[in-house]
């Protein structure tokens, strides 16, 4: 047995630098993050599908860089002077397109954060060009911005992923159901979340360890084309 399967264990992601797996997919990325003092303009953009590491990597860059994170939609009602007062994050811009309180306080918090002299990383799933800002100032300002993205994943990340997302979970599956996973499962960051947490429930749900046999049930049961969701984050 590899799971004490009657109990439904919390998920504790686990965002540290030594848990984010390192391959040709996100290197860039990675090596832009830990040289973030050397950033152009002290401000980055890092771009990514959903699952792709963004959240991660902003956490990793925010322990690093004793950053504050903040969600763009909750930029509007927060305190832009409070949060200008050192290193920020903020993420998924996109979601603010249209809403011109939120474009508004971006374009502060840009300007404040800058001129304070501190750091800012911003994070998307698309290029800036594509966020549909309104705002003038601050789309040219974000168009402005280097740019970074993380990949598509390889066998060897997507492999790497598979086994945080089950170690999040304190899953232990067999040895052959990681590769089973890798070799017909849908090749995105979002898709291996979502089959972890199927697998997950299944186990639960049916007191059966994580292997091959539940792995190949799932995918057949749980993981059909058009069902998964692919929503920006």
């Amino acid at each position: 047995m590899h799971r004490q399967l009657s109990f439904d264990l919390p998920v504790r992601a686990a965002l540290g630098r030594e848990d984010f797996f390192v391959a040709p997919a996100n290197a860039m990325a990675v090596a832009l993050i830990e040289g973030w003092r050397d950033w152009p303009g002290r401000k980055l953009v890092l771009e990514g599908p959903k699952g792709a590491g963004k959240t991660h990597l902003a956490h990793v860059w925010a322990q690093a860089a004793g950053a504050r994170i903040v969600e763009a939609r909750a930029l509007a009602g927060a305190d832009i002077p409070d949060l200008a007062s050192g290193p920020v994050a903020v993420e998924d811009v996109p979601l603010i397109a249209g809403d011109t309180a939120a474009e508004n306080a971006l374009f502060h918090l840009h300007n404040l954060t800058l001129a304070e002299g501190h750091s800012l990383l911003l994070t998307a799933d698309r290029p800036a060009a594509h966020w549909g800002l309104t705002l003038p100032d601050l789309a040219s300002r974000m168009q402005g911005t280097q740019a970074t993205r993380l990949e598509a994943p390889d066998d060897r990340l997507l492999t790497a992923l598979l086994a945080k997302l089950f170690a999040d979970r304190q899953l232990i599956p067999t040895p052959d159901t990681i590769p089973y996973l890798v070799t017909r499962m849908d090749r995105s960051f979002d898709s291996a979340r979502q089959l972890v947490a199927a697998l997950d429930a299944a186990a639960l749900a049916q007191g059966r360890p994580i292997n091959r046999k539940l792995a190949a049930d799932v995918m057949e049961r749980f993981i059909q084309p058009g069902l998964l969701d692919n929503s920006p984050d």
